[in-house]
């Protein structure tokens, strides 16, 4: 199965179905303006209560590195994923596998895809007022960049559109959020078992490595 990312993630019940049902990694949001907000208290919390195997992540948007640097320690985070608009200086800081966010509107969004030096880049749909959970898909027949860094797609994603996604961009993991909740910040476990079920028999047309375990290269930082 691909490897897939539940992001937005709010409540344990949720958290636990995305890893029952193989999820390879969870994201939380720290951004204090979408309505998936956790605090890193409550991230804490819920991930104290998971499997060790699961890869925690968590998403930003143009926070300074040290409220970040907390978060990692406190959580504590796997990866990272740096949703604004940072500087490939920026994401070079970090101690941790970093993936890098691109609203994607057309060929020229990927056109800084060669300036950053991270170990994924997640493309999401351009939203002139927001930092993706918009709902909405990009044009999956935009060609990426050349790049051997892994692709992780986002952007829409639901149990109805799933496969067509895949079979176009060929990605090398996908991110799920809006696509399947009740209400922001909350999941609906039905459509998130239908998409596991319509993606877990879907071969990729190339092996690659599971971007999301990464962590198992790069330790996460825990608090002693």
């Amino acid at each position: 199965m691909i490897p897939t990312k539940i992001c937005g993630i709010t409540h344990l019940a949720d958290a636990q179905c995305a890893v029952n049902h193989g999820a390879s990694a969870i994201g939380f949001i720290f951004y204090n303006k979408s309505p998936r907000y956790i605090s890193t208290e409550q991230a804490k919390d819920i991930s104290d209560q998971l499997p060790i195997d699961i890869t925690r992540i968590g998403v930003f948007v143009n926070h300074d590195k040290t409220l970040i640097d907390e978060a990692i320690q406190t959580v504590p985070l796997s990866m990272i994923q740096l949703h604004g608009d940072e500087s490939p200086e920026f994401c070079s800081q970090f101690d941790v596998p970093v993936i890098k966010a691109l609203r994607v509107k057309d060929t020229e969004s990927l056109s800084v895809i060669n300036d950053y030096k991270v170990d994924a880049f997640l493309l999401d749909t351009f939203c002139k007022d927001h930092y993706g959970g918009t709902g909405k898909i990009f044009d999956w027949s935009i060609q990426k960049a050349e790049t051997e860094t892994p692709i992780i797609l986002s952007g829409g994603l639901n149990p109805d559109n799933i496969l067509d996604a895949i079979a176009s961009m060929n990605p090398a993991a996908v991110d799920i959020n809006s696509g399947i909740e009740s209400i922001p910040g909350v999941k609906d476990h039905s459509k998130m078992i239908n998409l596991f079920n319509r993606i877990k028999n879907m071969e990729q047309k190339k092996r690659c490595v599971n971007v999301f375990k990464f962590s198992e290269i790069h330790e996460p930082v825990i608090n002693s």
